[in-house]
């Protein structure tokens, strides 16, 4: 009895530290819009983002090194790190952070959700995966989904809004390319040491962008701009990371990806408290067909 509650309570952990991954994710997207009323640009922002999560993903990395590291990165792995780490955790993030200076937080999320959509398609078309019935099921309602919410918006966006959309889907693309390639090299690497070190590489080429592109003057912003972006790291960047990758250790992959289903939900709560976005029907029905395709793919 005493294993089985045991088992119980750990499994109810891992849903619980999946939830709140999740929502911590999700709470990215708020704090940036919160931050764009201090009136500071995507590339300082990201950069500030990336600084202060640098110490807690230096301090995994190097937990990860030494004689029980094994199997030792090769020239290929760190090639690989460097390419993945940069279209995943860099390229996307500056894409995404540059759309959300032009659209909702809701629309931002659900768009930022199609990835296992990309996924597949690009499984499809490169790795010969099959792509049946289903597959075209689930796509066709996730961007029924978007194509929802993006005509609810389509009256007070203009211009802006195409543009805005269209910087985050270039995220969302970036991503998906990213999930293509770091499977292999997390099978070899470990979850931990590879998260960490392409961190760690795309927190260089944020701060190499910003030193390049910005004067030091810049970095004179209202205190709120630095508080905002400490949140972001610590909240929306480095607990996420370790709290799902917790939720995996004891309830799978497979389950935690259903958990975190409730992100484009938590963002469209969110953002009507703290951002005062009106949670339409247009949203409610397009995170809806969004969310039916995405769980048809992550039940299988």
């Amino acid at each position: 009895m005493k294993s089985l509650s045991t088992t119980s309570t750990q499994t109810l952990l891992g849903y619980g530290l999946a939830a709140l991954a999740a929502i911590g994710f999700s709470a990215k997207t708020i704090l940036v819009k919160l931050a764009y009323v201090q009136a500071v640009d995507a590339v300082t922002l990201l950069a500030l983002r990336m600084a202060f999560s640098v110490p807690f993903f230096l301090i995994v990395a190097f937990q990860q090194r030494g004689p029980a590291a094994r199997p030792s990165l090769t020239a290929r792995d760190y090639w690989v790190v460097g390419v993945l780490g940069l279209l995943g955790y860099y390229l996307s993030s500056l894409l995404d952070f540059t759309g959300l200076q032009y659209i909702s937080a809701g629309l931002e999320r659900l768009i930022l959700f199609l990835y296992p959509t990309l996924v597949l398609a690009m499984s499809a078309l490169w790795l010969k995966k099959p792509f049946g019935f289903r597959e075209l099921t689930a796509v066709l309602l996730s961007y029924s989904g978007i194509a929802l919410v993006f005509v609810g918006e389509l009256d007070g966006g203009g211009d802006t809004l195409w543009l805005g959309a269209a910087y985050v889907f270039a995220g969302t693309v970036s991503y998906a390319l990213y999930l293509l390639g770091a499977g292999q090299a997390i099978a070899r690497l470990g979850a931990m040491r590879f998260t960490a070190y392409a961190m760690l590489v795309a927190c260089a080429a944020s701060i190499l962008q910003f030193v390049l592109t910005h004067p030091p003057e810049a970095l004179l912003l209202p205190m709120p701009v630095y508080q905002l972006s400490l949140a972001m790291a610590i909240v929306s960047t480095v607990l996420p990371v370790f709290m799902l990758s917790a939720a995996i250790r004891r309830i799978g992959s497979g389950h935690a990806s259903l958990v975190g289903t409730i992100g484009p939900v938590s963002t469209l709560l969110m953002a009507a408290v703290f951002l005062g976005e009106p949670m339409t029907l247009w949203q409610v029905g397009g995170a809806a067909l969004v969310l039916m395709g995405v769980l048809s793919l992550s039940v299988r």
